[in-house]
């Protein structure tokens, strides 16, 4: 065994504080002595004879610090992009069918003359003039009529409003009314 002390490991303490002030975290400050020790035998030929031993270290744990560092950043932004993804899921389509299922009921929940306006003008492609003139109503009544039917199926689409599953037709409620 040799009695000479091996330079590099007595620059280990020296490397371990300064990891650790880097890191504020022991097991990391470990990983990253053995990070820059590993990256130091690989690039050894980098090393000037003579130079400051020291330093040379230092700087290979702090690069290598600050690669995990910006690892970690991207790692956080990748997953921040993931979940926002997460929020645009795609709807199967199967849900596409009941949501159109849901909103032919509320289109037939609305009252007789929004849902009459309505059908004339956005599903026939009929004017304001000729939707009015076919329900001999002003084209004003008209509009008002078409701009309520899409409020409320609006509301409807952004869940403000429920279509009720069941509709009560003739006959009594469970109060007997």
């Amino acid at each position: 065994m040799s009695k000479t002390p091996d330079p590099i490991l007595q620059q280990l303490p020296a490397l371990r504080r300064y990891a650790l002030a880097l890191s504020r975290d022991e097991a990391e400050a470990d990983d990253l002595v053995q990070e820059a020790l590993l990256r130091g035998h690989q690039h050894r030929r980098g090393f000037r004879v003579g130079g400051n031993l020291r330093a040379w270290l230092f700087g290979i744990l702090r690069n290598a610090f600050l690669d995990r560092l910006r690892s970690r950043r991207a790692q956080s932004r990748r997953e921040a992009e993931y979940a926002g993804l997460a929020g645009h899921s795609i709807d199967a389509p199967q849900d596409a069918v009941v949501r159109l299922g849901q909103l032919r009921l509320a289109f037939m929940d609305l009252p007789d003359e929004q849902r009459e306006a309505l059908s004339l003008v956005a599903i026939e492609g009929l004017s304001y003039a000729e939707a009015a003139k076919l329900a001999d109503v002003p084209i004003g009544t008209l509009m008002s009529r078409v701009a309520r039917a899409r409020a409320r199926l609006r509301d409807f689409e952004e869940g403000r409003v429920q279509t009720p599953a069941l509709r009560l037709v003739g006959g009594r409620d469970a109060a007997g009314k």
